[in-house]
C-alpha cells in the first residue's frame, strides 16, 4: 500500500492549530432570526457605527490564535463587501455612506496582527438573490463572487465553504474549484469537492478517538469526480468547529449559554490534543464589536492554555525513531504529556502506550493507552510521580515521533 504524505500546506494547517470564527452580518441586526427561517432582512438597518476588527483580531492574537475566518456571505445572500454580482450588500446601506468593505477591514486587520486569513463563503443562499433560472446562471454569480473576493484583497490562506442548504442544486463542482485555484493556488480549501481540510462531524468542537487524517472512501461531497474511486484514500486533516454560545450569530439575548473555561478547555484537549484544529466562533454584535462577556471568556481561554501548556516541566527529551522517552533529574508530579509525530512522510502510528517508572524503582507502570497521534496527542491520567516516561508505539514504520512533553495542571 501506497503511502499517503500530507502536502506543505497541510502540514502548516496542522500547525495553527486553533482559530476564531466570526459570525458577523445582517443578522446581527435581527434578534429572534435563524439560518433558514427566509423572513426579509433590510439593507437599511445595517450600520455598525463602531465596527472594529482591529479589535476582534487582537483578541484571537492575545489569545494565543493563529487564524481566523469571516463569514463574507452566509446563507441569507448579505455580501459583506461591496459586490458587483448583487444590490444586497453593504454598498447599498447607511454604513459609511455605502462606502465601506467589512471584509477590506477584517484582512487588514489579519495582517496587522500576523492572524491567518480565513474568508467564508456560503454556496447556498435563500431570499435575495436565490432566484436564478437556472444552475449554470447561479454558478456564475458564485464564481463571480469568489473572483472577487479572491483578487481584492492579496493571499488568501484559507476558504471555508459551509456544505449546509445545497440540496437540489447540482453545483459545476469542476468549474468552480479550477477558477478557485487558478486565483490562489496556494490557499487551504475547507471540506468540499476538492479540500485540503474536512469537517470533523459535529459542531460541538471534539474530535472522536481515533482521529486519523487518512480518510479511505471519502464521501462524494469531498471529491470532484460524481464516481467512487475504489479503494480511494486521503490525507485530510480535521477541523473542529464550534460556538462560544448556542448561536453562531449575536443574534439572541443569550449571554447565560455562554461556555464556561473549563469546558473549553476539555474540548481544547479533545480537539487539539487529539490531532485536529480547533475553530471557536464568537459572534459580533450590532455595534459591530465583540460582545464583553465574549470576549473575557476568550481571553481566559487562551490564559487557561498557556497555564496548562505553556511551560512543560523540566524532563529531557531522550529517545528517537517510533519510540521516545523523557528523563527529569528527580521526580516530579505529572497528570499528562503531549506527543507529536512527524507526518511528513504521513501518518504511521496506529496504536501507542505512555509508560511511567514506578516512584520506588522497581518497574514501570502504563499511564495511557491511545490509537492515532497524528500532529498532536495530549494524554491525560491520574497523578503520578516520576523522573522517566516511555512512549512505545505500533505501525509507526520507521517514522519518528517529534516530541514528548510532561505536564502537571496545578
Amino acid at each position: 500500500m501506497s503511502v499517503v504524505r500530507p502536502s506543505a500546506k497541510q502540514l502548516e494547517f496542522l500547525s495553527w492549530e486553533f482559530g476564531v470564527f466570526f459570525h458577523f452580518g445582517i443578522r446581527a441586526f435581527y434578534k429572534g432570526s435563524s439560518d433558514w427561517d427566509g423572513n426579509a432582512m433590510s439593507l437599511h438597518v445595517f450600520n455598525p457605527t463602531q465596527l472594529d476588527c482591529d479589535a476582534w483580531v487582537r483578541a484571537v492574537k492575545e489569545a494565543g490564535g493563529t487564524y481566523a475566518v469571516f463569514t463574507c456571505k452566509h446563507h441569507d445572500g448579505f455580501a459583506l463587501w461591496p459586490s458587483k454580482m448583487t444590490d444586497y450588500s453593504v454598498a447599498h446601506t447607511p454604513w459609511k455612506d455605502g462606502q465601506g468593505d467589512v471584509v477590506r477591514e477584517f484582512v487588514d486587520a489579519c495582517r496587522r496582527h500576523d492572524i491567518k486569513v480565513g474568508l467564508y463563503y456560503s454556496p447556498a443562499q435563500w431570499g435575495h438573490g436565490a432566484d436564478f433560472t437556472d444552475e449554470k446562471e447561479y454558478d456564475d454569480y458564485f464564481i463571480g463572487q469568489l473572483s472577487e473576493l479572491l483578487t481584492g484583497y492579496g493571499p488568501i490562506d484559507y476558504l471555508w465553504f459551509d456544505g449546509a442548504g445545497s440540496d437540489g442544486h447540482t453545483y459545476d463542482k469542476q468549474r468552480i474549484i479550477k477558477e478557485v485555484r487558478a486565483l490562489q493556488p496556494d490557499m487551504l480549501v475547507f471540506n468540499m469537492w476538492d479540500p485540503d481540510t474536512r469537517w470533523v462531524g459535529n459542531e460541538d468542537g471534539y474530535a472522536d478517538m481515533p482521529n486519523s487524517s487518512l480518510i479511505t472512501d471519502p464521501p462524494l461531497s469531498m471529491l470532484l469526480s460524481e464516481e467512487r474511486q475504489e479503494n480511494l484514500t486521503l490525507f485530510l486533516p480535521a477541523e473542529c468547529d464550534m460556538r462560544m454560545r448556542s448561536t453562531w450569530f449575536d443574534c439572541e439575548d443569550n449571554e447565560d449559554t455562554i461556555k464556561e473555561v473549563d469546558e473549553l478547555m476539555g474540548i481544547y484537549e479533545m480537539s487539539v490534543g487529539r490531532g485536529a484544529n480547533l475553530l471557536l466562533n464568537i459572534g459580533p454584535d450590532a455595534r459591530g464589536l465583540l460582545p464583553g462577556k465574549d470576549a473575557q471568556r476568550l481571553a481566559e481561554f487562551g490564559e487557561a492554555i498557556r497555564r496548562r501548556y505553556g511551560t512543560p516541566l523540566n524532563f529531557a527529551y531522550t529517545g528517537k525513531g517510533a519510540h521516545a522517552e523523557i528523563v527529569a533529574p528527580k521526580q516530579q508530579l505529572v497528570d499528562r504529556v503531549m506527543i507529536q509525530e512527524d507526518l511528513t512522510c504521513g501518518e504511521g502510528v496506529q496504536a501507542f502506550r505512555v509508560y511511567a517508572d514506578l516512584p520506588g524503582g522497581l518497574g514501570r507502570i502504563c499511564l495511557y493507552k491511545g490509537d492515532t497521534i497524528g500532529h498532536k496527542a495530549i494524554c491525560v491520567f491520574p497523578t503520578f510521580k516520576t523522573d522517566r516516561i516511555v512512549v512505545e508505539t505500533e505501525g509507526a514504520d520507521g517514522r519518528t515521533l517529534t516530541n514528548l512533553q510532561a505536564f502537571y495542571a496545578q
